[in-house]
């Protein structure tokens, strides 16, 4: 089968945008991102450098959401009052526990380049916006009076620069005036040998912050004045931006350089290049990460423009259906790419590295609940290993502050971070009585990085990187653990299902994603070699964990220790399923699994935009192509905005990435050591092929299938040793071999082969059948 080319997946329009949330288009590099408008009279340019933000040490009072003074009792009591009545009401834990935040911050937008373009038509013809897919690229085209008007801009990664380029086939055709916009009063705005230079100081917390633009004629004139620089009869224009806070990712200041230096030196470095070289080198970088991945679902490049083949869309069979969740699938690793990179101090956030306000919802913050860990749910299975190091850092950055609120809130070892946090080390609490209270989730945020251990098998990284955070994490846990009076086990108390419900003891979730953390960390001990005494004391407290996995009256899995669940429980939080995904205590085919799917029953197809990504992976894990199939539906028609961006609503980015983790999900899953191929695959794929995927055991997964049929299956391994693949081909006649023919002696079990592999082969799996 042949895969349909990257150039093929374009977002298009036959109109500018007129809505930055719904309709503008994003490019992103990583630190810096912007929204293209495609305005024919002015163009707007939107754009986000992803350190911005206030709040923090500089802002007077900012204590890290720990309390200001001690309160010795206060969880002991939440833990009485629970043990003795069963459960407490948040307003009532809230009152004890919670505190008002100081000093927070909201992410900030860096404000706007305006481009008004003089002599701009009024009605042009054959008006196209676009965003290539293929080659992060956006573009603007359209003919008036006879002559063709093209603009394309980019974010590069290389160099971190947004570069923008206006041209015409026709000599003497790009007339423009370049100015910006912005909320933010202290800063001044200066024009000088075609650079637009803005700079200031927050004045929340005194970050600086730096924008520099460069413009750059190819004939015609350039003129500064002021604020602004205007280019009159020229042949094209370049511009080049970059930009820059003093922030700094070290506790406890989170203040580093003045960032004029960094930005002058990207600005003079991308200036002194070609249009050409600028943008062949920004092609090249993003495509050794987005071309390593192909999903061919029979689709067939749409004839109609985005915002159509998204009202239009059934779930049916048609090609234009497929070619639309192709595309959704594609724009989560886009989106992904554009929002996290290798030299990110910062991890996408709620909205990625978009952002037009100074109080976004939320503040387009890290909420640890469920919101940050979805962010990066497809980064290893669909081959973007590189897009984790910014999560990583983040994570490892919040052990410090971390551990001054594990001492003083807990009187524990370790760190801990509750439910939402900032770039400053915001490890404490708030008073939000349904979303203060969650220091499990410091313990969730370390599973993305015991997982990447199990993608790469990189034992360094797990040395170095992930056991020290995981160790910690867990420490935490070991001493805050509790003996619960009804039956002798260990329970986390107070327990709270996130933003469900009454505080109690032993809530599911928490038990589950502690149980989990716990298994880690023995794990990691283990295959390093090290800390025998940590060792036994967690094994000690394995044993007698309570692993939060219960089967209740009406066949469901508990969302808590005690049969509280109402049938008519419509939630969009599913916690308690956490043992099935992203966990893998949960396994398809068991009665846990089968208590599960009454669960997701009970709690229906609806919810937030988030909610439907997660279910999509929930129903994979199952098992069940055609509801996985049947959520991702549901999330295009009802919680997809025309730019394809995922909605809350308001629009989050997270439910994006759940979605492409689920498509993944439904192709290739290895949560229990076998990597199993089409798991889950709907009706509605009849005929397709993937590559690329990633597996678990460090194994490059591709398939093609005709008929709902596996034709083929490949498999890369990156290491020598024994290796598991399941696929419903095995059961009946196939062929294995490797890419030189030979047959590495597989050894079959139902649906399972397994041989031992050697690193860098390419095993072939293929249907027999007659």
């Amino acid at each position: 089968m042949v895969h349909p080319p990257s150039e093929s997946l374009t977002l298009w329009y036959d109109e500018p945008a007129t809505d930055w949330e719904t309709q503008a288009l994003p490019i992103g590099n990583g630190p810096l991102g912007a929204m293209v408008f495609g305005g024919v009279a002015t163009e707007r340019i939107q754009f986000n450098e992803k350190t911005l933000w206030t709040g923090g040490p500089g802002h007077g009072g900012y204590d890290s959401g720990n309390w200001t003074s001690p309160r010795p009792d206060a969880v002991a009591e939440v833990r009485r009052r629970i043990d003795r009545d069963g459960r407490v009401t948040p307003d009532e834990v809230a009152a004890l526990l919670g505190r008002p935040k100081t000093g927070f911050g909201a992410y900030q937008t860096f404000g706007d380049l305006y481009l008004d373009i003089a002599g701009a038509p009024r009605s042009p013809t054959g008006y196209r916006r676009e965003l290539s897919l293929g080659e992060a690229v956006a573009r603007v085209g359209y003919t008036a009076d006879g002559v063709a008007h093209t603009r394309e801009y980019f974010a590069g990664n290389p160099g971190n620069v947004i570069v923008g380029r206006l041209s015409a086939d026709r000599g003497g055709g790009i007339s423009f005036t370049l100015r910006h916009t912005s909320p933010h009063q202290d800063k001044t705005v200066t024009a000088s040998g075609g650079r637009l230079t803005i700079r200031g100081r927050l004045p929340d917390n005194g970050m600086r912050f730096e924008a520099q633009v460069q413009v750059i004629a190819e004939g015609g004139t350039r003129t500064d004045a002021g604020d602004r620089i205007t280019v009159t009869g020229a042949d094209s224009a370049v511009f080049v931006l970059s930009a820059g806070t003093d922030y700094a990712d070290v506790h406890p200041a989170y203040r580093g350089e003045d960032p004029h230096a960094k930005v002058t030196a990207a600005v003079d470095a991308a200036a002194a290049r070609s249009y050409d070289e600028l943008r062949a080198a920004h092609v090249a970088d993003y495509r050794e990460l987005f071309d390593r991945v192909r999903l061919d679902l029979g689709q067939a490049t749409p004839a109609i423009p985005t915002d159509r083949l998204r009202a239009s869309y059934t779930g049916g069979s048609s090609a234009d259906d497929r070619a639309l969740e192709a595309l959704f699938f594609a724009y989560g690793r886009y989106l992904l790419i554009s929002s996290s990179r290798e030299n990110d101090l910062l991890p996408a956030n709620l909205q990625g590295v978009w952002n037009d306000s100074t109080s976004p919802p939320w503040s387009a913050d890290y909420h640890l609940n469920i919101n940050l860990q979805m962010n990066y749910w497809p980064a290893e299975q669909t081959n973007l290993h590189e897009t984790t190091r910014p999560y990583d850092r983040y994570i490892t950055a919040l052990v410090a502050p971390g551990r001054r609120t594990a001492r003083e809130m807990f009187g524990a070892r370790g760190w801990v971070v509750h439910n939402e946090t900032n770039p400053f080390g915001f490890t404490g609490v708030h008073d939000w009585a349904t979303a203060f209270w969650f220091p499990e989730a410091a313990a969730w945020t370390t599973q993305h990085l015991y997982d990447t251990y199990r993608f790469t098998g990189d034992v360094d990284y797990l040395r170095e990187t992930a056991y020290p955070v995981i160790k910690g994490a867990a420490e935490f846990w070991l001493d805050l653990l509790h003996t619960d009076p009804r039956d002798g086990r260990l329970v986390v108390s107070p327990s709270y299902s996130p933003e469900h419900g009454d505080f109690s003891a032993g809530a599911s979730m928490s038990q589950q994603i502690v149980r989990e953390l716990l298994t880690n960390a023995l794990a990691s001990a283990k295959t390093l070699g090290v800390d025998e005494g940590f060792q036994a004391e967690t094994a000690a407290a394995l044993a007698k964990l309570d692993p939060g996995i219960r089967i209740g009256s009406w066949g469901q899995l508990q969302e808590w220790k005690e049969d509280w669940d109402a049938t008519t429980d419509t939630h969009r939080h599913v916690s308690h399923l956490y043992a099935l995904h992203p966990g893998h205590q949960v396994v398809a085919g068991t009665p846990e699994a089968r208590a599960a799917e009454v669960s997701l029953t009970g709690r229906g197809d609806g919810g937030t935009g988030w909610s439907k990504a997660w279910k999509i992976n929930f129903w994979a894990r199952l098992l069940d192509g055609d509801h996985a199939h049947r959520m991702l539906v549901e999330q295009l028609k009802t919680s997809t905005l025309d730019n394809l961006w995922d909605t809350h609503p308001p629009f989050q980015l997270d439910g994006n990435f759940g979605a492409t983790s689920g498509i993944a999900e439904m192709l290739v899953q290895s949560q229990n050591d076998v990597v199993h191929v089409l798991p889950a695959l709907p009706a509605a794929w009849k005929d397709g092929s993937v590559a690329g995927l990633r597996a678990r055991g460090d194994v490059t997964v591709g398939a093609t299938w005709t008929n709902g049929a596996p034709d083929t299956i490949t498999v890369r391994t990156g290491r020598t040793g024994p290796i598991k693949v399941r696929s419903s081909v095995v059961a009946g006649r196939h062929r294995v071999h490797d890419e030189r023919g030979h047959e590495p002696g597989a050894r079959r079990d139902g649906e399972v082969l397994s041989w031992d592999a050697r690193a860098g082969r390419t095993y072939t799996i293929r249907n027999a059948a007659p």
